[in-house]
């Protein structure tokens, strides 16, 4: 389905809850928002699956306590699952969510506040996947120029591993060699595109496309650890899932 100005059209959604009052529930909070609409809903993992199978979904709430088959069991065996919203009432699964690249994590009772961003965010993120016009700004990345004793250096921004901060400069990582460039990593940050590079510190700002691993508080690039800050580590999470979803 390609989405145009001219075919906008409300999300077509499937509920899965073992529950009844929960299912009811969200199917409520989806007929109070206008570009949502119920497709079905299922009881159970297995009943969903062959749904899909043989229905076109947009989006899925899936609870992730269910019988037989949880929530999270279910979207390892699909092998293209649709936008997917999570709830649950433990918020212990949050962290685990973010490996299956799910849209949101909604915690039980659920506001309509909440599940109106959650929805938001999975709307935004359909259209960008389903509209042609649509920009896949990663694919060809422009060229920066970076400024350099008295001149300028011309850098690929593909090539940039990370950046890290050194008082009124700042060390510039490639793939292949590292320099000094005369600039501030606040100017760095806003000439480098913000779809490939995310500042995980107040002294790195790394590119996405170069990350090998994360950790606990680090991120793992070229075989050196790089320190997340604290309060950056969900955001980051979150614009992995993000690019992953678009197919970036």
């Amino acid at each position: 389905m390609i989405v145009t100005k001219d075919s906008i059209r409300p999300l077509h959604c499937l509920v899965v809850d073992d529950e009844p009052i929960a299912r009811d529930g969200i199917v409520d909070l989806i007929e109070g928002t206008d570009f949502l609409s119920v497709t079905a809903t299922c009881s159970s993992a297995m009943e969903a699956i062959a749904f899909i199978k043989n229905n076109p979904i947009d989006l899925l709430f899936l609870d992730v306590n269910m019988p037989y088959l949880s929530g999270m069991d279910m979207l390892e065996t699909l092998d293209t699952p649709p936008l997917t919203i999570l709830t649950t009432a433990y918020s212990e699964y949050a962290v685990e969510s973010y490996r299956l690249q799910v849209v949101d994590y909604l915690l039980k009772p659920i506001s309509f506040k909440r599940f109106y961003q959650a929805a938001l965010k999975a709307k935004d993120l359909f259209n960008l996947k389903n509209t042609p016009s649509t920009e896949n700004k990663l694919s060809n990345q422009p060229y920066v120029f970076v400024k350099q004793n008295d001149g300028f250096v011309k850098v690929d921004m593909k090539e940039i591993c990370y950046i890290e901060a050194m008082e009124n400069y700042v060390k510039v990582i490639t793939s292949n060699k590292s320099f000094i460039a005369h600039q501030t990593m606040q100017s760095m940050e806003e000439l480098l595109s913000s779809d490939l590079f995310f500042r995980i510190h107040r002294s790195y700002l790394v590119n996405l496309n170069h990350i090998h691993s994360i950790t606990a508080g680090h991120v793992v690039i070229n075989n050196c650890q790089l320190p997340i800050a604290r309060n950056r580590k969900k955001e980051l999470m979150e614009s992995i899932v993000y690019r992953n979803l678009l197919g970036k």
